[in-house]
């Protein structure tokens, strides 16, 4: 049973949040503030934890920076809880270190998807899983890209370019982010090498007429959407 840390401070919000964990299978630990949280993880480490950014005394933001900072906690999964919407704020939680990144109000559906989305994502097993965002099908497996069964001819660094895209939909990502991410964190070269291959993905992909799918976000950086998508 995956263990959830649910760190808030609105005890209403965070009571409600574990009991739709609850509800869906998970083993859920509430803390109030950064420093209930960091007894927490001393105590057993979560598989993920849901973090409030607004956190009396240590915010949120500080706390992931700190757990992406030591050895044990580098790797732990977090999604983080905010009510600021800007896009600039998104980038500062992501930059702190959440895998993930939900602005308040939400619904508990939508939660309960992120989580097992960055649960999946984490898993070793997820990492030959096939993805699917609108037409578009990316098999890590089998090294291939295909859109309505045509296959996309592509690099091998578009390839991991656009698998982390995929893997991450909807969600904006700075050059620096993609950096550590694709090319690894000892990779050293310039950001605006981010921009030529997206430039080249986006060539490969017209090929199947996808190449909108991969959006610059002005002064932020980029985004896999899904047009297919309809919104209520």
């Amino acid at each position: 049973m995956s263990r959830i840390l649910v760190v808030e401070d609105e005890s209403a919000i965070a009571e409600l949040i574990s009991i739709n964990l609850r509800h869906a299978g998970f083993e859920v630990t509430i803390a109030g503030d950064a420093e209930q949280a960091q007894v927490a993880v001393d105590g057993v480490l979560p598989s993920l934890v849901v973090l409030d950014w607004m956190l009396p005394g240590q915010s949120g933001q500080s706390l992931a920076r700190q757990w992406r900072s030591q050895p044990r906690t580098r790797e732990l999964p977090i999604i983080m809880l905010t009510a600021r919407a800007e896009e600039a704020d998104k980038v500062a939680g992501l930059d702190a270190g959440a895998d993930d990144y939900l602005t308040k109000p939400f619904s508990a559906n939508e939660l309960l998807a992120r989580i097992r989305a960055v649960l999946r994502r984490r898993a070793p097993d997820a990492l030959d899983s096939a993805v699917d965002v609108g037409l578009l099908s990316i098999n890590p497996a089998t090294r291939r890209v295909t859109s309505q069964g045509k296959e996309v001819k592509i690099g091998a660094t578009e390839f991991k370019l656009l698998h982390f895209l995929m893997t991450h939909p909807e969600r904006v990502h700075s050059r620096t982010q993609l950096l550590d991410r694709v090319w690894g964190d000892h990779v050293f070269i310039e950001e605006r090498t981010v921009d030529v291959h997206v430039k080249r993905l986006r060539e490969s992909l017209s090929t199947v007429h996808c190449q909108h799918m991969i959006e610059t976000v002005r002064g932020a950086g980029y985004r896999l959407t899904n047009p297919q998508a309809v919104t209520a």
